[in-house]
């Protein structure tokens, strides 16, 4: 199992190393910002790593919404970050599911999702898996409550998009992690990613502030035999900088052994 970090984009592989990481995932422009990503200098290391990368999309995109001024800028970012991240071998682009505005029928973000998966492919495509994350907060969410989520999935499942599964936003959005792994592979058939973060928030809270996988809310247990579960490469999302997210690191390596139970 490939377990790393978040880290700060100026040199991920430095990163990973004071990490002791076997991925990592950054952002290629500001997180908060409407500005393309611009070719990174360090394209060919990245591709040639034996560290696995990973990209987040912007938290600003919302192809969800039905504001135009948000949801257009919104497509083309990120098919923008997708080229990108397929020019430094990226294994994934990570994109928050989005949400429409409140009194919105939140079939209408569905069909937007559509849409903007249609608008990718007419333009050759993401070059790369495209995966969808669970988010922790908001009332009209695409992907914060499984319900909704399964309705998402009935619409744009045939374009093949990935799911990343995101632990803190799970418990703080109110879902339970217990047997959690099992009802989401049930909805959209695989977890292609998992962020590994514990919450500083109660359960259903729709708070999303993460905290080390030690402390926090979650029984540290019950984030292992997640990750167990799932079976797949794992992100921390978790504060410390690199003595805390390599210890956050450590501790799943440590506790991963094969036991009888899972979730």
């Amino acid at each position: 199992m490939r377990i790393g970090a978040h880290v700060d984009p100026t040199d991920p592989l430095a990163e990973a190393t004071a990490r002791t990481a076997d991925a990592v995932q950054f952002f290629l422009s500001d997180p908060q910002g409407w500005k393309a990503p611009q070719p990174r200098a360090d394209a060919d290391r990245l591709r040639a790593a034996e560290v696995d990368v990973y990209v987040h999309a912007p938290y600003i995109v919302n192809v969800a919404t039905g504001n135009n001024r948000i949801r257009i800028p919104s497509r083309k970012l990120l098919l923008a970050h997708a080229e990108a991240a397929t020019a430094i071998g990226a294994k994934g682009l990570v994109v928050h599911g989005g949400h429409v505005n409140a009194g919105a029928d939140p079939a209408s973000g569905i069909e937007n999702w559509r849409k903007a998966l249609a608008y990718a492919a007419d333009s050759g495509g993401f070059g790369l898996p495209v995966l969808i994350e669970n988010t922790a907060g908001g009332e009209n969410a695409c992907a914060r409550r499984l319900d909704a989520l399964a309705r998402l999935w009935d619409v744009i499942g045939e374009y093949e998009v990935g799911f990343c599964l995101d632990t803190c936003h799970a418990h703080a959005g109110g879902e339970e992690l217990l047997g959690l792994v099992d009802r989401v592979k049930a909805i959209t058939g695989r977890i292609d990613l998992v962020h590994a973060n514990n919450s500083k928030d109660a359960f259903d809270s729709g708070r999303d502030r993460h905290d080390n996988l030690r402390g926090g809310t979650i029984e540290p247990d019950l984030l292992v035999a997640v990750v167990r579960a799932a079976d797949a490469p794992v992100i921390v999302e978790t504060p410390g900088g690199a003595e805390g997210q390599c210890g956050d690191i450590a501790f799943l390596r440590g506790h991963l052994a094969p036991e009888t139970s899972a979730v």
